[in-house]
């Protein structure tokens, strides 16, 4: 009996990216038009798309059914699956797979990585490797349910404005910000995306970020970590981990990816996000 691996695209890992990994699309409605995260809708068109709008995308969760659908084949051969969902603080997707769950009995285990992007992404690595490991499903879903508390996420934005647009901030707020130059770094809090610091300036933003990184002892890399830029260039990715090579070089890699439209609709391009285990939560 096999484990199968499954996630949703607001982990950002695109479909064939990982072997063994089935990825199950959120949409993404411009107006009227919807598209399937990651599927016909590309990260690069995404954020063209977000670039020319003048009014913020919606997000749909993943709905049961199409849960129902990959489980009724992984059990028709015989296999159980681990379910690796984007935190249920910002999405219904948690709450479909667990509705879809209920008719498979204990073949399907379903954990909410109280994660969004890179944070679930890396959950996902650790799930994957646990199963080539031929660890069962249960002891799988048990392990994340437990390490996933280790993992750190740290963002920086560019831009205030998607945040005033999806109404997370006000406009006196955004306005006040954009003048003074304010580049919100953010953390994921309990499933939650919050405001951490507002430094001036995206310069004392990567040396904020690269701080936390040492004052929390630094990043183990006997773990997966990851960093993802948002927007259509990994410039912003590539800033930051040039800036503070000294965290990395000589012990590990941090692999760059790019985030679609769960996160990007909210963070805007020109920002990156960073998720990685600590050396204090060994």
């Amino acid at each position: 009996m096999a484990v199968r691996i499954i996630t949703d695209s607001g982990s950002d890992i695109l479909p064939g990216e990982m072997e063994g990994l089935t990825v199950l699309p959120l949409t993404i409605a411009f107006g009227n038009d919807v598209y399937h995260d990651g599927v016909d809708l590309s990260h690069e068109h995404f954020f063209e798309l977000l670039v020319e709008g003048k009014e913020l995308p919606t997000t749909g969760q993943v709905p049961p059914f199409r849960f129902s659908q990959a489980f009724e084949q992984i059990v028709a051969d015989g296999d159980e699956a681990v379910v690796v969902t984007i935190s249920s603080e910002v999405s219904g997707t948690w709450e479909s797979a667990c509705s879809a769950a209920a008719d498979f009995g204990d073949q399907i285990h379903v954990v909410d990585s109280l994660e969004v992007s890179v944070g679930e992404r890396i959950l996902v690595q650790i799930a994957l490797q646990l199963a080539e490991e031929g660890k069962s499903a249960d002891e799988i879903a048990a392990h994340l349910d437990e390490c996933k508390h280790d993992i750190h996420f740290l963002a920086l934005l560019d831009t205030l404005e998607y945040l005033r647009r999806g109404g997370r901030i006000s406009n006196v707020s955004a306005a006040l910000g954009t003048l003074l130059a304010i580049k919100p770094v953010v953390t994921c809090t309990e499933g939650k995306i919050v405001v951490l610091d507002k430094p001036r300036g995206l310069k004392n933003g990567r040396a904020i970020i690269a701080d936390i990184i040492k004052k929390e002892g630094g990043i183990d890399f006997d773990r997966p970590c990851s960093i993802a830029y948002t927007g259509l260039s990994d410039k912003p990715a590539r800033q930051f981990l040039d800036s503070c090579t000294d965290l990395w070089e000589g012990k590990g890699t941090v692999p760059v990816s790019s985030t679609g439209g769960t996160i990007g609709t909210h963070a805007g391009p020109g920002g990156f996000i960073l998720a990685y285990f600590g050396n204090d939560s060994r």
